[in-house]
């Protein structure tokens, strides 16, 4: 009993501060919340300004660090709360109080078992920076190097472990509650939201994304990465090049410097193009705030707390469904969804053809620099529920980065489009990749990945041929128990089979 008091009484204090905030939407579509939200509506003075995502975000600061990474969460999610409420959650500001220097001094020496002074030569006791998770403040070390250090917030720890525990508990009820909720994941997605967080509650895991997000980059002045005091980073602190630069987001400002807003477009479209699809580890929080433009118009990134992967199977999928929307051959587009097995294959290929040319119509036929290839997939997964498709996080966080990073290009040079300025990348990575030459590549890959199994099996049927030689195969009780029981569910064929096999060990030996 503990636990679900514990949930209930949490759940009725999120209740009332989302009733302040008019926000109580978020709750009543689900059953195990929604009389915690009726309760909350009949005791709570309500604040109805601005719109739905608006009001939501502003009740998710006040909640607290945890439900401020959960709204940046469901930034990505405009499947279930609509396009307009998911883009305003993706303006939440990650920004709390900071925390006073004394115990920032405290948590680095702890980390490091050393004195501040013999670390840094000077350190800046105000922030620069304070968010949900971490501070950040300006140093020059001991070996005069400027630099800029995260200390991780004192309690935050504490604080998710409560919240994503009623995370957990909601996402669980429903899932008993709500049976048509259950494509949706939400147990896996609570833990997928968990596993981020955890990821940047150890600075270390963000050092390390840094150090291999640099290495992909080694050597292209046109994104860079700060490096990493490896010396004085921990757990709970960490230690980069402190680095600057002009804004992003103010195309004038970077004229005024004499650098082409264009240039720093088409350097942003090529570096969201090769991290997604060269190498398959991206940035997944590239807003103007986290990044700089250096003096001959290359990028500088920041903050590598939120990251994101794209398996190569994701990539190859991704980019044929891509080339079918672009060359309007939807039939394709449905097909991918179908061999990816992200639609069931009990459903129908010409029903998924249509939905996918209703929604690609609309946007495909705008000026090419007003298309939005990341609306075009917002849109798709809004038919998720009609054809039953599981949700893919993987794809929703790439999504809105790709959401974002198209903001970013229309702001440099409206009359461009960030897919067009990628496109002689994306034709050689499809030659590359999809082209027939490829295809022989996987073939051949694949035959040497069998062969390479092949003395493995060749053992293990030597081994069954000399245990029948000597005796017979013998089968654990249980195991006898457990064949005769199922017996009458077995397929007829299923004792040749494995009477074949037999016999081609035999041969063999």
């Amino acid at each position: 009993m503990i636990r679900p008091t514990r949930n209930l009484l949490r759940l009725m204090s999120v209740a009332r501060v989302l009733a302040r905030h008019d926000a109580l939407f978020l709750m009543e579509g689900v059953r195990v919340a929604h009389i915690a939200a009726w309760a909350a509506s009949l005791t709570t003075r309500r604040n109805t300004e601005g719109r739905p995502g608006q009001r939501l975000a502003r009740a998710l600061s006040e909640l607290g660090p945890t439900l401020i990474k959960f709204g940046q969460a469901l930034s990505t999610r405009p499947d279930l709360l609509g396009e307009e409420v998911a883009a305003d959650l993706s303006e939440l500001q990650d920004r709390l109080p900071p925390f006073p220097f004394e115990q920032a001094k405290r948590i680095i020496e702890d980390e490091f078992g050393a004195p501040l002074g013999s670390l840094f030569e000077s350190f800046d006791e105000e922030p620069v920076a304070a968010a949900s998770i971490a501070q950040v403040h300006f140093a020059v070390t001991t070996d005069g190097a400027p630099v800029a250090v995260k200390v991780l917030r004192p309690g935050v720890e504490a604080a998710f472990r409560r919240d994503i525990d009623l995370l957990y508990w909601l996402a669980e009820m429903v899932e008993w509650a709500q049976p048509g909720w259950r494509r949706l994941r939400p147990v896996e997605s609570v833990r997928t939201f968990e596993d981020a967080v955890n990821m940047e509650m150890d600075l270390r895991f963000e050092a390390a994304a840094a150090c291999e997000m640099g290495d992909n980059f080694a050597g292209d002045p046109t994104f860079r990465v700060p490096s990493v005091d490896w010396r004085r980073t921990g757990r709970n602190v960490m230690t980069l090049e402190r680095v600057g630069g002009l804004p992003v987001d103010e195309p004038e400002t970077l004229r005024a410097h004499g650098i082409d807003p264009l240039t720093v477009s088409e350097n942003a479209s090529r570096a969201f193009f090769h991290m997604v699809f060269r190498d398959g580890f991206f940035h997944a929080d590239l807003h103007p705030g986290n990044i700089f433009v250096d003096p001959n118009g290359g990028l500088i990134a920041l903050d590598f707390g939120i990251m994101g992967r794209v398996d190569t199977d994701t990539r190859r999928y991704l980019a044929e469904m891509l080339v079918g929307f672009l060359t309007a051959d939807y039939r394709r587009v449905a097909e991918v969804h179908f061999v990816a097995g992200y639609v069931s294959a009990d459903r129908s290929v010409e029903a998924f053809t249509q939905a996918s040319r209703s929604i690609a119509e609309p946007i495909l036929g705008k000026p090419i620099a007003d298309i939005s290839i990341a609306r075009l997939l917002g849109q798709l997964f809004q038919v998720t529920e009609t054809f039953q498709m599981q949700t893919q996080p993987q794809l929703l966080m790439l999504q809105k980065s790709m959401l974002v990073a198209e903001a970013l290009g229309r702001n440099l040079a409206p009359e461009t489009n960030m897919w067009e300025l990628c496109r002689p990348l994306i034709e050689e990575w499809m030659r590359d990749n999809l082209g027939p030459k490829a295809q022989a590549e996987r073939a051949a890959r694949a035959v040497a990945r069998s062969a390479e199994r092949l003395p493995a099996m060749l053992e293990h049927a030597d081994k069954a041929a000399a245990m029948i030689g000597n005796g017979g195969l013998k089968l654990h009780p249980e195991t006898v128990r457990q064949l005769a029981g199922n017996r009458r569910g077995l397929p007829g064929w299923l004792p040749w089979a494995l009477v074949a096999a037999l016999i081609g060990a035999l041969l063999v030996k």
